[in-house]
Order: C-alpha cells, then structure tokens, then sequence
C-alpha cells in the first residue's frame, strides 16, 4: 500500500469500507475507465457495483437503509473513487448533497419518502443552483417560483450545469419565492423536484434537453432543465417551510467542496503514480529517468503536494463531522487541493514527455479531468473571497 494519503485514527469498520473501495476501483474501475470516458459512455456496470457496496447510502443514517458513515468516510471513498475515474466519483457526489440536505434539512415525511430508496440508488438525486447567466453569484438566481391560490408553486425558469440531470429522478432546485422578506438570501427555497430519468419533457412542465459537450467530466451526464409552469405541491419545499433555500444549498455546498477537494486528491494521487511508474521505465542516457535529479525532485514536489491536500481534506471531513462550522477549511482543502491537483498532474504530463499527449496514456485524460476541479464548487477565486472576508472578522483590529 501507498505510503501516501494515509489517515491516522480510522476504525476498523472505515478501515474495510475503504479497503473494499479501492480493491473496487483496481478491479472494476481503472481498467475500463479509459475505454468508457473515450466514448463518453455512462459507467452502468460501475453504478450498479457501487450501490451492491452500500455507497449511494454511505452517510444516510442506519434506520432509513444506510451505512450511517461519517463525511470522512465518504470523502476517502470519494478520494479512492476519483483516483480511478473522477466522472464516477461525480456520480455519487450530487446524489450525497441532495441525501445530506434531506437529513440536515428535510421534514420527517420528506426523509421517510426519499431517503431509504436513496441509500439504495433506486431514488437518485441531482442538486441545482446555477443558471446560465448566474456564475457565483447566487443571489441572482432567477428561477421564480410562484404560489398559487391553492397553496402549490409553479415554476418557471433555466437551470444550468445539473450533474446527473438526465441520470437522476429526484433534483434540489433553488428558486426565488420572493414571499416579503427585506433579505434576498430569504427569498430562495429549494424544491425537491420529481422527475423520470432521460431526455426531453421528463415531468410536466420540466425539460432534460440533453447532454452538453465537456472537455472533459465525461461518461457522467450534464445537462441543463428547462421548467415552464411545473406545478409542484406545498410538501415539495425542503424543509417544509419557504425562504430557507440560500441557507440550505450553502450547507450542501459546503460539504460539496470537501467533495471536491477529494476528487482532486483522488486524481492527484493516480497522477503521481502513473508519473512515478512511468519514471522508472523510461530510460534515457544509459538509466531510468527517475535518476535524472530533475525528474527526482519533480516527483519529491509532487508527492508532497499530494500529502498536503490529502490532510487538509481530511481535516475539514473530520471538522464537518463535529457539527462546527468549517467554511473557511473547507474553502481551503477545496483551494490547495484542486491548485496542487492540476500542479501534480502537469508534472506527471511532462514526466510522461510526448507519450502524455497520446489518448493511449492515462494521464491525457487526468490532464483534462484536473482541469474541472479549478471550477467545481467555486473557483478559487470565489474560495478566497469566503477565507479573507472569515478571516478578517477573526483578527479584526480591537
């Protein structure tokens, strides 16, 4: 086993989940994942063998189906999941987001109703903030939601940027409800927005128009939803009360950019493998290139970048799991590891010379892959904005 991205104090039952992850992902995962991304073809197999593990229902509590994990437990499963193929990783990530918003936030009806069949990946969830002219400011949402005389909404609006929007049969959907309150941020509620998987009209009133092409992030489905006039109940505002939406997607976020900061240590770590492998086969001027002090120290940089993204992650997981708000780590784990992440996959591209441009080399896809961490669950730009504004208020001059 790898000396890196090891995680001091784990029980023994986090010990044999995670080691039964990454015997998945050696087995199952990784030997197929460069066929299935070149075709942008959805990992039915890998889904079907990760809801036989328990995955889909890691974090939901044992008395509605699940395993009752922690956020640690399911961050280094998503850690060993994206080392192998970050796309599948983005299959479980916004199905967790919506379960953990229901637990956090759901009413007890609403628990009951979805997340047993969430756990077992029959109910599968999609979670959608942004629009198309949205960016990161969320404020400017403008999907409205409208009550009706009779209690229900109706919705009318685009949606942009759904992971798993075609896949999924359940989506968290952000509106504004503009029901009286002085604060914007208390004019959103989320919806729990039912629908048949597919394209096209997938509910009254709701559009999957398709896919949209990526660059990379492929296999998994990405689409935008269209709503005109959907006409949903009263019982479907999570929560069960309107204009908690803002508060509500901001803690599924939270926990999504711990998300991310494992898929970015994920890819990371398997960028760091294939560049280490790769070094001591390669020869040139009579020995491995691994003995080239260049390619020494460029792989001691990358291994140690590695080890630190690991940690931070893993210590803005265990923060999380004491209940104590961990905006700022989870901003940073979420900032370093996507940063170092495309920093240690650039010098494994560079180690792998002109084989690493070849589609026959991994690292070509890590290559594309890396660069989606950047801009998943707000860019670093947007991270340090959160990390300054906290920090100044924690050493504000007295």
């Amino acid at each position: 086993m790898s000396r890196l991205c090891q995680t001091d104090g784990l029980t023994e039952d986090q010990t044999e989940i995670l080691k039964a992850v990454r015997t998945f992902v050696d087995e199952q995962i990784i030997p197929v994942a460069q066929e299935l991304e070149h075709a942008d073809e959805y990992p039915t197999d890998i889904v079907e063998g990760l809801k036989e593990l328990g995955v889909f229902g890691l974090m939901i509590p044992e008395e509605y189906g699940g395993l009752g994990e922690s956020l640690l437990t399911y961050a280094l499963c998503v850690e060993e999941i994206a080392r192998g193929w970050m796309s599948v990783s983005g299959v479980i990530n916004t199905h967790f987001i919506v379960a953990y918003m229901l637990m956090k936030h759901g009413t007890d009806e609403q628990k009951q109703k979805y997340l047993p069949r969430m756990a077992t990946g029959d109910v599968r969830g999609a979670f959608s903030m942004s629009e198309p002219g949205l960016g990161s400011d969320v404020s400017a949402v403008s999907t409205k939601a409208v009550k009706q005389d009779d209690g229900s909404y109706s919705i009318t609006g685009q949606k942009m940027w759904l992971t798993n929007g075609g896949s999924a049969n359940l989506v968290a959907v952000l509106c504004k409800t503009d029901e009286g309150d002085d604060s914007v941020y208390r004019n959103m509620t989320t919806f729990l927005v039912e629908k048949e998987p597919g394209f096209g009209e997938t509910a009254q009133g709701v559009t999957i128009p398709g896919k949209i092409a990526k660059m990379g992030y492929k296999g998994v489905d990405t689409t935008e939803m269209v709503l005109e006039g959907h006409q949903i109940g009263a019982e479907q505002v999570l929560g069960g009360e309107p204009g908690k939406g803002f508060f509500q997607m901001m803690d599924g976020v939270e926990v999504g950019r711990v998300n991310v900061a494992a898929r970015a240590c994920g890819i990371a770590l398997r960028a760091f493998e294939l560049g280490v492998a790769y070094a001591q086969q390669r020869q040139t001027f009579g020995k491995p290139i691994a003995e080239h002090q260049a390619i020494l120290f460029r792989l001691a940089e990358m291994a140690t970048k590695v080890e630190i993204s690991h940690n931070m992650m893993v210590r803005a997981a265990r923060l999380k799991d004491t209940g104590q708000r961990m905006d700022v780590e989870a901003g940073m784990a979420k900032m370093l590891a996507s940063e170092y992440c495309n920093e240690v996959v650039e010098d494994s591209f560079r180690i792998h010379g002109g084989y690493g441009y070849s589609k026959e080399y991994e690292i070509e896809r890590l290559y594309r892959e890396a660069a989606f961490m950047l801009i998943g669950e707000g860019t670093s730009d947007i991270q340090k904005m959160i990390i300054g504004k906290a920090l100044l208020k924690d050493y504000k001059l007295r």
